[in-house]
């Protein structure tokens, strides 16, 4: 008795070892970077754009970006997608991983009890007989130098990370859809335009041919109007192209089958309009809103702690063991106060020689760490010039956009005279032929202008970190 009293309290008593050197693990403690932001944006500070705005945006303006444009379709798709988009399921899993893996470290720090029992029936010879065995074994790996503790911390920060990398793949989604179904409005925009002049390039093409049966047009006036319809007429087919590849490409972000969305998106409606004013803040707020930045720093903390799990390695490894159960010959004496067994006692392990293969290892996480800095500083810069490059080509297509209808009113008037003229006998048609297209052209590019301004605005918004609301 007095010797099982003894071996509980070593048992115990390394449990308060462990307690004294809870405090001690090896290795660097993880320190967040320091980052040098700009004071401001220059997109913002250069342009004299009245929408954009250095004020800081509400959680509401970023968080749920898209309502800006109401937009009812948008919104029900961006819904669809968030619940049923296979790459963010993916991101889910891989975040269930990282806690089930931090479950899996993390067990390490506790006490291990395993529950044994057999019978042997053993012979040869004379000897002959049964042997009966039942147990518990029990093993407490002390983490005095925290190596242990290390790995727990690296897993926390991989949970992080995984946390941080689903919202970017939210993010990501938010913003392809909303790309995508700006894209299908604007392809659609395309297909009345081309309809709309194809048509009145078929009124001048019969003005044409009625010119000519009285005399006052050639065959050539003639064949270039045939010709202009004609090429306005190829156009369709390949909108129509994009415009299904679009409602394809919906589909798959909401994880639907191609044609799913068919029915309900072919119906034409205009490009969402932009909202009249853009909260763009200031560039220190990225290192908090963006979370592929975040999952970058995630991954550097988790480098980090790695190499204490390297450095821990060096030390000895101390444990507790205890076991005790009956054994017998006789089954009828198992249960019995001779058939106990027990033992207890510390073990320690150190490793001595290694081939340099602990040293190597160190160097292996330092440069794993140094790797993981590194690309923390690229994601921020990357960051900066995601939203520089949103901003000023924003602010520039307005001023595009601006001149474009300029040019759309002037090609619309040089239209309608050059008809006028052309009826009367007073120019040639290649001069109604020039409007034509000259008309045709302002107008779809004005078009396109409307449309890149909305998908500026929503790139604006993904490099702003908008399109999750900062839970994990």
């Amino acid at each position: 008795m007095n010797n099982r009293r003894r071996g509980t309290r070593s048992f115990f008593g390394a449990a308060w070892i462990a307690a004294l050197f809870a405090a001690c693990s090896v290795g660097p403690n993880y320190r967040p970077p320091r980052t040098q932001m700009p004071d401001q944006w220059a997109g913002v500070a250069n342009t004299s754009n009245d929408s954009l705005s250095a004020a800081p945006a509400t959680p509401a303006e970023l968080e749920r970006w898209w309502q800006n444009f109401h937009d009812a379709e948008l919104n029900s798709l961006i819904a669809r997608a968030l619940a049923a988009n296979l790459d963010v399921k993916t991101a889910e899993a891989a975040l269930r991983q990282a806690r089930a893996s931090r479950g899996i470290v993390a067990g390490a720090l506790w006490p291990t009890l395993n529950a044994s029992g057999g019978y042997t029936r053993s012979g040869g010879g004379t000897a002959a007989g049964n042997t009966f065995q039942t147990g518990l074994d029990s093993v407490w790996a002390l983490d005095i130098f925290g190596g242990t503790r290390r790995n727990v911390e690296s897993a926390n920060a991989s949970i992080e990370a995984a946390s941080d990398s689903l919202a970017a793949a939210r993010v990501l989604l938010v913003a392809e859809v909303a790309l995508d179904y700006i894209q299908l409005r604007g392809d659609q925009e395309q297909i009345a335009i081309a309809q709309e002049n194809l048509k009145a390039e078929q009124h001048t093409a019969q003005l044409t041919r009625q010119l000519l049966t009285a005399g006052f047009a050639s065959a050539l006036d003639t064949a270039n109007a045939e010709a202009q319809v004609a090429t306005t007429a190829s156009t369709i087919p390949v909108l129509d192209t994009a415009l299904r590849q679009d409602i394809f490409a919906l589909s798959l972000l909401l994880g639907s089958a191609p044609a799913d969305l068919l029915a309900e998106l072919s119906t034409p409606a205009p490009v969402p309009l932009t909202p009249p004013r853009i909260p763009a803040g200031i560039p220190s707020d990225l290192l908090r809103r963006r979370p592929d930045i975040r999952a970058a720093e995630a991954q550097l903390h988790s480098a980090t702690a790695q190499i204490g799990v390297a450095v821990a390695a060096f030390f000895p490894q101390f444990s507790m063991t205890a076991s005790g159960g009956y054994q017998s010959n006789l089954l009828s004496t198992f249960f019995s106060t001779g058939a106990r067994t027990w033992a207890s006692g510390p073990q320690v392990n150190w490793p001595i020689l290694q081939g340099g293969a602990l040293a190597a290892n160190v160097s292996l996480q330092k440069a794993l760490r140094d790797q993981a800095y590194l690309n923390y500083q690229k994601t921020v810069l990357v960051a900066l010039q995601e939203v520089e490059n949103a901003l000023v080509a924003y602010a520039n297509e307005w001023d595009h956009q601006n001149a474009l209808a300029e040019a759309y009113a002037q090609n619309r008037k040089a239209l309608d005279l050059s008809m006028q003229l052309y009826s009367r006998g007073n120019v040639d048609f290649l001069t109604v032929l020039v409007a034509e297209r000259s008309l045709y052209s302002s107008q779809s590019a004005l078009a396109l202008s409307k449309q890149a301004i909305s998908t500026d605005l929503v790139s604006l918004y993904q490099a702003l970190g908008g399109g999750w609301d900062g839970s994990p």
